[in-house]
């Protein structure tokens, strides 16, 4: 699951440069090359991380509803950080207050 996190906020984060800073680029500096670069490094990532969600979600047993959630959330700009919170709520240690 760590790897999935890391590609997780990689690709959300190669999302939101390609949508903030690289289109932008192309537009009004006229730079299409910025959107060019930042696309194949956000295409890659990409596949990464649909590969990746799916292994996750076979390892981890989610449902398939939830695997969808998180791979349409790889698509939602800053949708990686609701992915994030599920995962590290997911891998977090649960205190029994019985065992306490």
């Amino acid at each position: 699951m760590k790897f999935f996190r890391l590609i997780s906020v990689l690709e959300g984060l190669s999302l939101i440069t390609l949508l903030f800073i690289a289109m932008p680029l192309r537009t009004y500096a006229d730079m299409p090359l910025a959107v060019t670069y930042a696309g194949w490094v956000h295409g890659i990532l990409f596949i990464i991380y649909g590969a990746s969600s799916l292994i996750a979600s076979h390892l981890s047993g989610w449902p398939v509803w939830k695997w969808l959630l998180v791979l349409f959330l790889g698509v939602v700009p800053f949708g990686f950080l609701y992915v994030d919170h599920l995962i590290r709520r997911e891998t977090a240690p649960t205190s029994n207050p019985e065992t306490a």
